[in-house]
């Protein structure tokens, strides 16, 4: 008489079932390589340009913080900017708070424009 988990079983030798161990792995590379074209590439190319227009800032640009205020850079040190935002009215704010030039940030709006 057969045993229920025999008639359950492939049939084959014992321990050879399966696709073998690379073929698992295939699926797994194919979505870290599209992750990294579509997610990772993009944003450490992103971070390395704001790091370069950072390091590039001189006194005298007109820059937009992160926060959406506008202003123009009255003085440098190694961390801090300071930022005049009015007349006589400066704030200092970190480096990495800068978000874009706002001569750079206009020139790419008036050409998607056009």
């Amino acid at each position: 008489m057969f045993s229920v988990a025999y008639a359950m079983g492939q049939g084959g030798a014992p321990g050879a079932a399966g696709g073998g161990g690379f073929g698992a792995f295939v699926p797994l590379i194919l979505m870290f390589a599209i992750f990294y074209f579509l997610l990772i590439r993009p944003q450490q190319k992103k971070q390395k340009e704001h790091q370069a227009m950072i390091a590039g800032l001189k006194k005298g640009d007109r820059v937009m913080m992160s926060g959406g205020i506008y202003g123009r850079i009255t003085s440098l040190e190694d961390s801090v900017v300071s930022v005049e935002i009015a007349d006589k009215v400066r704030v200092k704010v970190n480096r990495s708070y800068v978000a874009a030039l706002a001569q750079a940030a206009s020139q790419n709006l008036a050409e998607k424009e056009s």
